[in-house]
């Protein structure tokens, strides 16, 4: 009888794990914050009242087009593929933002649609997390967990990605270019501490600190 193999970090997500994480159903990262990170919350940090806990708000998704454009518009396909990525790992329509500031190094005037955009709220917002933990961040070529300082003071963290490829969603012989991606996590009634404490508490990779070691250890 042959012997179950320890699923390598990285490997491609089995259909059986694809089909647990699809958006329907009650959040289980939700489910465990509410019954689980709750309680260890107000044991270490002696806030017992929910309302007075962190609650993680919205994520949103944000690709910055600003090089593609051609005159006052982004072209058409490179439009098309960024807002049918942003759709596919988010189950939610994307938005075009318009520039606030002119750029002339970039040629971005006020009012160029130069950005898309989704926010996440409530059940959509949980399933996202899930995935970007569980399956899209084991996936980034060579990675060694994020960092635990892209916090600002009111507890949001943000981070990117440089490939879309890292969502099993995408099928990457179908796109026609590689762009990369701005993710923040909005919370409230918190601050840098707080925060991490209920993202490490959900799975959260953040970069070990033997990981931090190795660096200053010479060969």
């Amino acid at each position: 009888m042959a012997k179950d193999k320890k699923k390598k970090k990285g490997a491609e997500p089995t259909p059986e794990e694809l089909e647990a994480l699809k958006v329907s159903g009650p959040p289980r990262l939700r489910a465990k914050y509410d019954d689980e990170i709750r309680k260890s919350f107000a044991e270490k940090f002696g806030i017992s009242n929910r309302m007075a806990q962190p609650k993680l708000e919205k994520i949103t998704i944000n690709v910055n087009m600003g090089r593609h454009l051609d005159g006052t518009k982004v072209p058409q396909n490179v439009k098309g593929q960024v807002l049918a990525t942003l759709e596919q790992i988010s189950a939610q329509k994307p938005v075009m933002i318009a520039a606030k500031k002119s750029v002339s190094n970039f040629k971005v005037r006020t009012g160029y649609e130069t950005a898309a955009m989704v926010t996440l709220r409530r059940d959509r917002m949980w399933h996202f997390l899930d995935r970007l933990i569980h399956l899209a961040t084991p996936r980034i070529k060579d990675f060694r967990g994020l960092s635990e300082k892209a916090f600002d003071r009111q507890g949001n963290y943000s981070f990117g990605l440089t490939e879309q490829g890292v969502f099993p969603e995408i099928n990457m012989a179908e796109a026609t270019f590689t762009h990369g991606m701005n993710i923040n996590l909005t919370f409230s009634n918190s601050d840098p501490e707080k925060s991490r404490f209920v993202l490490n508490e959900l799975g959260w990779p953040f970069r070990k600190p033997e990981q931090k070691r190795r660096k200053t250890v010479s060969a």
